[in-house]
């Protein structure tokens, strides 16, 4: 005895794969730059808070390596703008579009009232969907 198949849909089971194809290599590198930022995170501030601890509990820490170690936080923050360019197609796109250092030659700069009427509720909008978000 054979079991029946149903008919088989190709196209709609290939295009089914690539979308999920599509969104698990989006996922992918969205873990990856959250790895990424959050690795930079502990590794700049974790000594800080452990030398902070340490300092209060035995106060045989030098004011120049706890300086040190407050500054490598600091430079935590001077690394997410990097970071986040290299990582984020559309973080790049904003940045080319708003800040003259990274603009393209041939790009028209964006008007300070077309920037306040963007962010603003009034002007013309167009209708706000599921679909027109994503």
């Amino acid at each position: 005895l054979q079991v029946p198949r149903a008919p088989s849909q190709p196209a709609a089971s290939s295009e089914g794969r690539r979308f999920a194809n599509k969104h698990s290599k989006k996922a992918l590198k969205a873990s990856l730059t959250l790895g990424i930022l959050l690795g930079m995170f502990f590794v700049a501030w974790l000594p800080f808070f452990v030398t902070n601890v340490t300092q209060a509990v035995c106060s045989c820490v030098p004011a120049g390596f706890f300086d040190v170690l407050t500054w490598l936080g600091y430079c935590n923050s001077t690394m997410n703008p990097i970071i986040y360019p290299l990582f984020m197609r559309d973080f790049k796109r904003a940045m080319g579009k708003y800040l003259p250092c990274c603009r393209r030659s041939g790009e028209p700069r964006p008007s300070a009232i077309s920037l306040s009427m963007r962010n603003s509720n009034s002007g013309p909008r167009a209708a706000m969907s599921l679909k027109n978000v994503l």
